[in-house]
């Protein structure tokens, strides 16, 4: 049968754990109940599992019949947190957790690939090498790939992937059921500045016996954005954002201190070099011309999500022959969303590929994007997924190392 009827077939349990997931989201590294939940999908398969210490990850191997010849090695990773987010959706199987939401479709990666685990199994006489299965918790800003590659995720089969594979889901943007890549850059890298403007407080009614930090903060804020349509190539992009400020905490009270935090995008390390070398020199610049003083730095973040070249061209060629040729595009711009399978990429040529989910009836253009309280993702893409899994696992290795 299949691959893809197969998956088809397997839908409604893939759906049940999509759920069950869904409705209790875990945040962070530590995601117990989720890893509990995918270790009970896979019991009883020829697996063989191990689990993380400083994360809640878990790593499945696959030996197929030719890994005991030195066979190729295939990597599939699945991220598995959720958002600090409130769900606004009203789904019937919506977030239990006050504050929590899969609203990035982490839900949808784990159970596709929990899935294309399924279908591996049942076909391991057929496979000429070694799946790794790599369920990781943190993608969202804790670095979970690099963890997991410190615990030796990369070295699971005894050998270093001959490829790795990721997809990734979109509640708007990419059309139902299309995937999306592309060579190069796919994602960009991901910094956060962090900036405390330090003053003296005071009466709001007589600022000039204040040093007034917010002024200054608001300031800066405006100059990076003017920076970077000033000072940055528009072909070689820049994004900062400043996303959250705090400063103060009545309106007649001038505070001692502003700050704020912004995530910044590039896709070379010229341009990130640069970035860094001004935002620093201008928050400090403008904290000096208020005469006050400013602390700030960058937090390590995640590096350009690069796609090789050759596995993106073998990539989209199992997804047209799965999807037919209206089911695979290659964009023309890399996405400034980052990743942190790039540190997987780093080490082993892959490809990351988005997957359209967008709900029937709706219009990709113009629905709730990843990370808004009202995304929703359509379970139709679950059986697509995890047939795309398995088959980029099983062409590649049949493919050979």
């Amino acid at each position: 049968m299949p691959v893809a009827d197969d998956a088809a077939a397997i839908a409604p349990a893939i759906t049940q754990l999509r759920h069950a997931i869904h409705r209790a989201p875990e945040i962070g590294l530590d995601l117990p109940g989720t890893q509990r939940k995918v270790l009970d999908f896979l019991a009883g398969l020829p697996l063989e599992i191990t689990t993380g210490s400083a994360l809640s990850s878990v790593t499945a191997v696959l030996r197929g019949a030719g890994a005991d010849h030195g066979g190729p090695v295939v990597l599939l990773r699945g991220d598995m947190d959720a958002l600090p987010v409130t769900e606004l959706t009203g789904l019937d199987y919506a977030s239990q957790t006050e504050g929590a939401m899969h609203a990035c479709g982490h839900d949808l990666h784990t159970a596709m690939l929990a899935g294309a685990a399924r279908l591996l199994a049942a076909r391991q006489h057929e496979l000429p090498g070694t799946v790794v299965f790599m369920f990781q918790p943190g993608e969202e800003g804790l670095a979970g790939a690099r963890h997991m590659i410190e615990e030796g995720v990369l070295d699971a089969a005894g050998q270093r992937p001959d490829a790795a594979y990721a997809l990734h889901v979109f509640s708007a943007d990419v059309p139902t059921g299309v995937v999306s890549t592309r060579p190069g850059p796919m994602l960009a890298s991901s910094q956060v500045l962090e900036v405390t403007v330090h003053g003296h407080g005071g009466h709001a009614s007589i600022p000039y016996r204040s040093a007034d930090p917010i002024p200054a903060a608001c300031e800066m804020v405006t100059a990076l954005q003017t920076m970077v349509t000033r000072r940055f190539d528009i072909f070689d992009p820049v994004v900062i954002t400043v996303g959250c400020f705090h400063a103060g905490t009545a309106s007649n009270i001038i505070p001692d201190q502003a700050s704020f935090e912004a995530t910044v995008r590039t896709f070379s390390p010229a341009a990130w070099d640069r970035v860094r070398e001004s935002a620093l020199a201008m928050v400090t610049s403008i904290a000096s011309a208020h005469g006050l003083t400013v602390t700030a730095g960058f937090r390590d973040g995640y590096p350009v999500t690069v796609n090789d070249e050759a596995e993106v061209r073998f990539a989209a060629g199992v997804a047209t022959g799965l999807l037919g040729e209206a089911g695979c595009v290659i964009q023309a711009n890399p996405l400034t969303g980052a990743e942190d399978f790039s540190f997987v990429l780093e080490q082993v040529p892959g490809a990351f590929l988005s997957l359209g989910a967008c709900p029937p009836g709706t219009d990709p253009e113009t629905a709730p994007t990843n990370h808004a309280a009202d995304a929703v993702f359509d379970d139709s893409v679950l059986a697509t997924g995890t047939a795309l899994y398995a088959e980029l696992a099983l062409q590649r290795l049949a493919a050979g190392g």
